[in-house]
């Protein structure tokens, strides 16, 4: 039989003390206040360390101790790859982690896939508080979060009383938006919308599920498109509102696919996103549509690929609307009652909007 392998008992905080003749307060000022001791004293505790094998202070004891995880929870009720892929969705990320960089906190990710209703990741997680993204207002995660005695600070929806939130006024931008479109002359227009509700539906939109629905910024988008359409003297009723449950390039050709076959005379399509503009574009291309002479196309979010496009779209801080969020959460001990902060929105002309065509310049799509 071969020799038992002999391993280093591992040392701890009482024996690294010990080695080095000072007290275990001193030891656990080296990793949490290094700022109370003289960086030769601190140099000397953190190589002893290492040659005696000390990992530091067991995190897990030291949250039990300070009641403080140090690390800030995001509720994504998406796929988790959705958090690195949707161009929106990673400038938020993207903001929230610099906040946490500059608080010196971690960042920890709970995804919620649609329609899993388990909320033990809620409830597990270790956080000091919850930013919660763009959730339905029905949804169990969100639920979940309100039960936890922590801070929460929402981006972009729901809207709840008396809970701090991060976003555009949407009503206000959309508005500017559709003057344009009203102003340019279009009135037989299509929209494409994200998702409304938890149940999917890849299909055409009643109008009670639009004033119904539990995704608060879509539902207040399609609202402002209505009332200025309405004041120009179009019947909300007439108009088509296609939704997508999922959301890539792919779903918005198809969306615009399946508006454009219906109501082939649309001079406007308006998408709740730059996402579901892109997929439009690649669908009024394969159909042979000149856009904007054919078709004009709108968006909302300001990505770069739209820029780039040159679509008309709506711009919103999504980097700033992340780090906002952050700071509010971080800084909720310092302050008594909800605080709602409303970012600012640019309406961007590019070259996918104009006049609708007229009878004298024929339309030759297909």
């Amino acid at each position: 039989m071969g020799r038992p392998i002999r391993t280093r008992r591992q040392a701890t905080l009482a024996s690294l003390a010990a080695e080095l003749g000072v007290s275990r307060t001193t030891v656990s000022n080296a990793y949490n206040r290094p700022d109370q001791l003289s960086p030769e004293l601190r140099r000397r505790i953190l190589e002893t360390a290492r040659r005696l094998g000390y990992p530091g202070p067991d995190p897990v004891a030291r949250s039990l101790r300070t009641r403080k995880a140090g690390a800030v929870g995001l509720l994504l009720t998406e796929n988790l790859s959705y958090a690195f892929r949707d161009p929106a969705a990673v400038g938020v990320l993207e903001g929230l982690a610099l906040a946490c960089e500059d608080a010196g906190v971690g960042l920890h990710l709970v995804p919620a896939s649609p329609g899993r209703e388990d909320v033990a990741a809620v409830h597990r997680a270790g956080v000091d508080g919850f930013v919660v993204y763009s959730v339905p207002d029905d949804d169990p995660h969100l639920a979940a979060v309100m039960e936890r005695p922590v801070p929460t600070v929402i981006i972009d929806q729901p809207r709840l009383e008396g809970v701090d939130r991060v976003g555009p006024d949407d009503a206000a931008a959309v508005t500017r938006l559709a003057e344009h479109l009203v102003s340019l002359g279009h009135r037989q227009v299509g929209v494409l919308c994200m998702r409304l509700a938890r149940e999917r539906n890849d299909d055409f939109v009643t109008a009670q599920r639009q004033s119904s629905a539990h995704f608060h910024v879509q539902r207040i988008r399609l609202e402002a498109l209505a009332a200025a359409f309405s004041a120009a003297g179009v019947d909300w009723a007439t108009v088509p509102v296609v939704e997508r449950f999922d959301h890539t390039v792919d779903d918005g050709a198809s969306a615009a696919r399946q508006l454009l076959d219906a109501y082939p005379q649309v001079t406007a399509v308006i998408c709740t996103s730059d996402i579901l503009a892109l997929g439009a574009l690649a669908e009024a291309e394969r159909r042979g549509l000149r856009v904007p002479l054919d078709l004009t196309v709108t968006g909302f979010d300001g990505i770069a690929e739209a820029e780039r496009l040159g679509l008309t779209t709506v711009h919103q801080p999504v980097l700033e609307k992340g780090k906002v969020a952050g700071r509010l959460l971080l800084g909720s001990a310092e302050r008594v009652g909800p605080k709602v902060i409303t970012l600012p929105t640019e309406l961007r002309l590019g070259r996918t909007s104009a006049p609708p065509r007229t009878v004298e310049e024929p339309w030759f799509g297909g």
